[in-house]
């Protein structure tokens, strides 16, 4: 899983040769940053990447750069809780039993 400030730290050090990148998996933008590094117009824009990944907030970074992973950890559910309430909804006849099924191992 790649981290932001890894990727932050890559880009205003190495950024003029693309190493954050590489890092982040976009081996191409990589390669266009290392062919013009010559001209010091990769080490601006990785001054710019360099800022927008210290202000970018970590579940976007996620979205983005991580495949979609979202922190399971900055949710706090109560899966006891949330049981019981499907389970309630089930007795009330507003989801099936499949669905209950279904919804109960998203949740475990």
């Amino acid at each position: 899983m790649k981290n932001k400030t890894t990727a932050a730290i890559f880009a205003f050090f190495l950024g003029g040769i693309g190493v954050h990148r590489f890092y982040l998996g976009q081996g191409g933008l990589g390669l266009l940053y290392l062919i013009f590094c010559w001209t010091f117009i990769p080490a601006i824009i990785a001054f710019v990447d360099f800022i927008i990944f210290l202000t970018m907030d970590e579940n976007k970074f996620n979205a983005k750069y991580n495949l979609g992973a979202v922190l399971y950890q900055t949710r706090n559910i109560n899966t006891a809780e949330e049981l019981g309430k499907l389970h309630g909804l089930m007795e009330k006849g507003i989801i099936s039993a499949e669905e209950f099924q279904i919804k109960k191992a998203k949740l475990l």
